[in-house]
């Protein structure tokens, strides 16, 4: 393997030119002039609906396979089984109301107070119409555990909804511990894996619905979902009479984004190249996320100890293994003022909850949430140099 080289790969992001230290990446990353390139080139070019009788209809057909096989070299699944969607909160509405389709009074459904608002709300409401129970887990700050999950499940439950990071504190849960309890009771698991994806290699065999979002590793703005083509098999959601009803395409509603689609199969050969090793794309993948793991974490641990050793500052959510993520406050200050001032110094670092309401309220800090640092692989020294000297100069 070989070594990560943050002056390269900063290189290739354009957005870095204007000068601004990003730590909004869990928000939406920056893109790389390949994936920028790899879209408009699509665009500029003849394109039909998707066919084999025309090199327009053969060239979107093309771009849709070659999505579904990066996506599935990124996630280690079967490219049979990805759809693509706007969002992943589109996805998970619309899968929400597809498997509600088969519950009913007496059947529950689990949902955490970890998670990102778009892996809660949309099975709390699906669930409540259609009269099944809603089980809220909860989590402990300090540690990677979700609170008593083996009392909630039951031969009722039919599907556990959890993320595979907090995007607001970085919390990574044992996913794979979780899968067994979940399937040993006879449950489904969907994994909101939208802000664990651009941190670390990721095996999503074990879940039955992995969905993730391209624009927070470097891509477009669209949605994925990985789940088995058996799986999916067996699911009708609702659709235009004369639309296909093969899997995956029966999920997929009009006319796919296709120069998004390019731009997503960039996108992962981006990350494939961030100076992992290996024969096939995926072992590439396998090896170059391992290096960033790495990388980012040393980085996070630096602004970390930087952040603690700053008087009047808090840091929340401080579990062993998660992401290169910090939620923290200034004291005497509103978050928001922080952000802002710090906006001001060059240096990206919003403040909320970031849509992960009941993450920041079981954390105490209401709907108002707390300023948030998320690292990426553009992000080197200089910018955790800019983000503590700014912090000091505030908390000073």
């Amino acid at each position: 393997m070989g070594d990560f080289e943050v002056d390269a790969v900063r290189k290739q992001f354009p957005a870095l030119g204007e000068g601004a230290a990003h730590f909004d990446g869990p928000g939406g990353s920056q893109t790389p002039q390949v994936v920028a390139d790899a879209v408009a080139r699509t665009m500029v070019s003849a394109l039909a609906n998707r066919g084999q009788l025309t090199p327009a209809e053969r060239r979107a057909d093309e771009v849709v396979v070659g999505a579904r096989q990066a996506m599935a070299d990124l996630l280690g699944t079967d490219p049979g089984g990805i759809v693509f969607g706007r969002s992943m909160t589109q996805l998970t509405y619309d899968f929400a109301r597809t498997l509600a389709k088969g519950w009913g009074p007496g059947d529950e459904v689990i949902v955490t107070r970890l998670d990102h608002d778009a892996n809660v709300r949309p099975w709390v409401q699906a669930a409540e119409a259609v009269g099944a129970t809603v089980r809220w887990l909860a989590f402990d700050p300090s540690t990677t555990e979700l609170d008593e999950i083996q009392p909630l499940l039951s031969a009722r439950t039919r599907l556990v909804a959890v993320t595979g990071a907090s995007n607001l504190i970085g919390t990574r849960p044992d996913l794979e511990g979780i899968a067994a309890l979940v399937h040993e009771a006879g449950a489904l698991l969907y994994v909101d894996g939208v802000h664990l994806t651009p941190h670390a290699p990721v095996d999503a065999s074990f879940a039955d619905f992995y969905a993730c979002s391209p624009y927070k590793f470097f891509g477009p703005h669209c949605g994925v979902l990985s789940a088995s083509p058996a799986l999916l098999d067996g699911l009708h959601p609702d659709k235009l009479l004369p639309a296909t009803d093969v899997v995956p395409e029966r999920f997929e509603f009009g006319t796919l984004p296709y120069e998004l689609l390019a731009g997503t199969t960039a996108t992962v050969d981006f990350l494939a190249g961030l100076g992992g090793t290996g024969e096939s794309r995926r072992e590439r993948l396998l090896s170059s996320l391992e290096l960033l793991e790495s990388y980012e974490d040393e980085l996070r641990a630096e602004l970390e100890s930087g952040l603690a050793a700053i008087s009047g500052v808090t840091l929340y959510g401080r579990a062993q293994r998660r992401t290169p993520t910090l939620l923290f406050s200034v004291a005497g200050w509103e978050s928001r003022a922080v952000a802002a001032r710090l906006a001001e110094a060059g240096v990206n670092a919003p403040a909320g909850s970031f849509y992960a309401l009941e993450a920041s309220r079981h954390l105490g800090l209401g709907d108002a949430g707390a300023i948030r640092a998320g690292l990426a692989p553009c992000t080197n020294r200089s910018d955790i140099n800019r983000l503590l000297e700014a912090v000091e100069g505030l908390a000073s």
